[in-house]
């Protein structure tokens, strides 16, 4: 598979993931005193990774998430050269993603963007470091085996969607650079003074996951 094909493919699904999830969320008017639009919000987050999985993930491996991408270079399985295409790619997807639920619906309910939680810098990047690095393990132990191929999609948008339940209450829910970076780059203002958060947390939650699995599945 040529490397623009996995590009392209890696463009379409960021952007369809911040088009239906984060609209979900706008649209339900996600929030803790709204119990029916949360878990719809969290759940378009995860339906939207299984059906990418099984749409693009023959192409790419549908990544569509930086911290995804920074996790397989770390493991030997995603060249350099491939990961700043990936995430370039992921980048772009999520700007036109943004740009088209702006155009649908406006920017008046925030697009979907990321918020600190408690206005708490710390405390934001420790959750979401969290939170990235219990949904990319989970993704790494699952992919790991031919075998889980199968499920592997279904297994992965599952935890995203688990991630998600616990995480909106304090960020919104991140876990993805390029995710966060589309809404804020269109909102401006707060979203995107404090978006460096959602770019280095879900980073090192990423690379973190990468390095514990690398120890726990090796032999020695």
């Amino acid at each position: 598979m040529s490397s623009i094909k996995k590009y392209i493919a890696e463009f379409i699904g960021t952007c369809v993931l911040v088009l239906f999830a984060c609209g979900t969320a706008v649209v339900v008017k996600c929030s803790v005193d709204n119990p029916a639009g949360y878990l719809l919000t969290a759940l378009a987050f995860g339906l939207v990774i299984v059906a990418m999985a099984y749409s693009i993930g023959n192409i790419s491996g549908c990544h569509i998430n930086p911290a995804v991408s920074i996790a397989m270079l770390i493991s030997g399985k995603l060249s350099s050269k491939d990961f700043i295409g990936y995430v370039v790619a992921q980048f772009l997807g999520a700007i036109v993603g943004a740009a088209l639920l702006a155009m649908f619906i406006g920017k008046d309910n925030g697009l979907g963007a990321n918020a600190l939680y408690n206005n708490s810098i710390g405390l934001s990047l420790l959750i979401e470091i969290i939170l990235t690095f219990v949904f990319v393990i989970a993704i790494l132990g699952v992919t790991s085996k031919v075998e889980n191929s199968a499920v592997s999609g279904i297994v992965i948008g599952l935890t995203l969607t688990l991630v998600h339940i616990l995480g909106i209450y304090f960020t919104g829910t991140s876990v993805n650079p390029a995710r966060s970076f589309g809404p804020a780059l269109l909102m401006g203002g707060e979203a995107l003074a404090s978006y460096w958060v959602f770019l280095v947390a879900p980073l090192i939650g990423g690379a973190l996951a990468a390095v514990v699995y690398k120890f726990l599945s090796s032999e020695d």
